[in-house]
């Protein structure tokens, strides 16, 4: 059986480099590649990665889902250790609050080419 594993997530922007510098100030993650029409980050420890491609017909996903508009398909979990500090720092950085919350300890967010995010407490440790 052939060895796998997951390289990175790619989400499709029609300006990639600047959703990578989004992504890479919220995370703190570092730049592995780059060309004009793509990008992926690392996170320091190491792992699998986040990676932006060029797409310039690009329309942000209807959250919450409706019949007949574009549904998300995936979207990112983070795990943030102060949710409202979190989500102040996605705002200062071009994300918005979705307008529909569906849970009082998770923040869906819409990064700056209207991707959801899920922002949710770490879970404590056992």
């Amino acid at each position: 059986m052939p060895r796998l594993g997951l390289s990175a997530t790619v989400l499709d922007a029609r300006d990639p480099i600047a959703l990578a510098g989004f992504y890479q100030a919220l995370l703190g993650w570092e730049t592995a590649a780059q060309d004009p029409t793509w990008c992926t980050l690392r996170a320091p420890g190491g792992g699998a990665g986040l990676s932006f491609q060029l797409e310039p017909v690009h329309e942000a996903p209807t959250w919450p889902a409706r019949e007949g508009a574009g549904q998300m398909q995936m979207h990112l979990d983070i795990g943030v250790d102060d949710l409202d500090a979190a989500a102040e720092l996605a705002i200062s950085l071009g994300a918005r609050e979705a307008s529909w919350q569906p849970q009082p300890e998770v923040r869906v967010m819409l990064d700056p080419e209207g991707h959801p995010f899920c922002l949710f407490p770490f879970e404590p440790a056992s």
